[in-house]
């Protein structure tokens, strides 16, 4: 019987929170959307990954209420919405409107709000969230060309997403630790808010976090607070099996996130590396076919890209339309894939949360196993017995990455 039920609003998020619960010790897999039959008797934790995360916020909604439906009926006891840890989300949603519809569905009335991963520099102090040393607000993501996140305050941020109030937990209540944080939880309640932000600054904090949370119908948040959640169900941690793929490897970026384009350009200056102009994909000059015939004829570790600058990704948008251009370029990266695993390639490694959701619906992937981890919050994936694959957040993974993840799927080190 599956005992964790998640529910991911993306797919590179949906394989961070896999991550964290292998490593936990639980068996994970990974749904490309809702499975139409029942998960394997040996599952533990099932991870529903949606691409929810900046579509219309009623589709998101009814999208995640199919999930848990399904989830419910493999016999799921506790429930976890993930998304991103750096909040991302707009006035309109869509993690307000998720999160109440979910806390109705199961008549959860305290529900944690916790995007931090203080492993991967995401913490919350006094309601603000950090990326690293800088406030969400400072940290690039101001710049996000669908979610673009202009205020730190968790609280401030949720609170017109949702028809509930939203309250908080302090950092030294959680230093305080799994005792306090009930009592806290219990404290934010009977003052009338049903979402609640918790403070975290470090890993340990999030194992508290989850340790308090055990009795907790739904829990919301980053991958982090998941730490704590494997314990829950007397899960130990351990490292996944694998064995690497081998075969022809491509990398394909979409992502313009500051930490993405700083692996582009350590890559392309020691791999051979191809930009993929977006007006040459919005006027079809430029082919699928012809960037996977580059991709699969080219030695070593190959890489195409359309990661940018947010000027150049602003003028793209002006130029074309926001939902035009980013959808032309998720259509263009789902073919290119397919077209490179129908010429042989083995290996795919995908930056970027959209480009890495429309590669997976592009190759019709339906569940991932759960493999090592690369960096933290990115795993290997084993998507067919002769394909793997690694999906990277935008702001995940060291410059280094892509070489890294290919040695890994590879089955190195």
């Amino acid at each position: 019987m599956m005992l964790l039920g998640c529910i991911g609003d993306d797919f590179t998020g949906s394989s961070d929170l896999a991550n964290t619960l292998a490593k936990g010790g639980m068996r994970t897999v990974q749904y490309t959307g809702i499975p139409d039959a029942p998960a394997g008797d040996d599952v533990q934790a099932g991870v529903v990954a949606l691409k929810s995360r900046s579509i219309d916020p009623g589709k998101a909604v009814a999208q995640s209420l199919a999930a848990l439906d399904w989830l419910r009926n493999q016999g799921c006891s506790q429930f976890f919405f993930k998304y991103c840890s750096t909040f991302d989300s707009t006035a309109e949603g869509n993690i307000g409107p998720v999160a109440d519809a979910l806390a109705d569905a199961l008549g959860a009335a305290k529900v944690i709000v916790c995007p931090a991963f203080p492993g991967t520099g995401r913490s919350i102090y006094q309601g603000h969230l950090f990326v690293k040393d800088r406030l969400l607000s400072e940290s690039g993501m101001q710049n996000h060309p669908l979610t673009p996140m202009t205020d730190p305050d968790i609280r401030r941020w949720l609170a017109p997403q949702t028809k509930h109030s939203v309250g908080h937990i302090a950092a030294g209540d959680v230093f305080a630790g799994e005792a306090q944080i009930r009592q806290s939880l219990d404290d934010q309640h009977a003052a009338g808010h049903l979402h609640i932000v918790v403070d975290a600054i470090r890993d340990e904090d999030l194992f508290e976090i989850g340790r308090a949370a055990r009795d907790l119908p739904l829990i919301t948040g980053g991958s982090g607070i998941a730490l704590g959640l494997p314990g829950n169900f007397g899960c130990t941690a351990s490292q996944p099996a694998w064995a690497g793929q081998t075969g022809k490897s491509v990398v394909l970026s979409g992502s313009c996130s500051a930490a993405t384009r700083a692996q582009v350009a350590r890559h392309a200056a020691r791999h051979p590396a191809r930009e993929i102009n977006a007006a040459h994909v919005i006027d079809r000059s430029l082919s699928p076919q012809d960037i996977a015939d580059w991709l699969l004829s080219t030695e070593g570790l190959p890489l195409a890209y359309s990661s940018a600058d947010p000027d150049a990704v602003a003028k793209v948008q002006e130029t074309y339309g926001r939902e035009a251009s980013s959808a032309a370029f998720e259509s263009f990266f789902a073919e290119v894939a397919r077209l490179a695993v129908l010429g042989g390639a083995r290996r795919i490694i995908a930056a970027g949360g959209e480009t890495s959701g429309a590669i997976v619906e592009g190759l019709g992937l339906d569940n991932l196993e759960i493999g090592p981890e690369i960096d933290p919050g990115v795993p290997a994936l084993r998507a067919r017995p002769d394909l793997v694959i690694a999906l990277k957040s935008g702001n995940f993974g060291s410059e280094d990455f892509f070489e890294k993840a290919d040695r890994l799927l590879a089955g190195g080190t």
